[in-house]
C-alpha cells in the first residue's frame, strides 16, 4: 500500500513539473514578444526624432540665411 501510495504522489508531481515548465515556456514566449514590440517602438521614437532634428536644423539653417542676406 505505500509503494501505491508512493507512486501516485510522485506521478503527480511529475504533473505539476510539466505545468510549471510550460508555464515558464510560456512567460518567456511573451517577454520575447514584449522585447520585439519595445524594440519596435525604440525604432519609431528614433525615426522620429531623426526627422525633428533634421527639420530643426534646417529652419536654423533658413534663420541663419534670412539673418545674413
Amino acid at each position: 500500500m505505500h509503494r501505491y501510495t508512493s507512486i501516485c504522489l510522485l506521478l503527480l508531481l511529475s504533473g505539476c513539473g510539466l505545468d510549471v515548465a510550460s508555464s515558464a515556456a510560456t512567460g518567456a514566449a511573451t517577454k520575447a514578444e514584449e522585447i520585439k514590440q519595445a524594440e519596435k517602438t525604440k525604432e519609431q521614437f528614433q525615426q522620429r526624432l531623426d526627422a525633428a532634428n533634421q527639420a530643426a536644423q534646417k529652419q536654423r539653417e533658413e534663420m541663419e540665411k534670412a539673418a545674413n542676406p
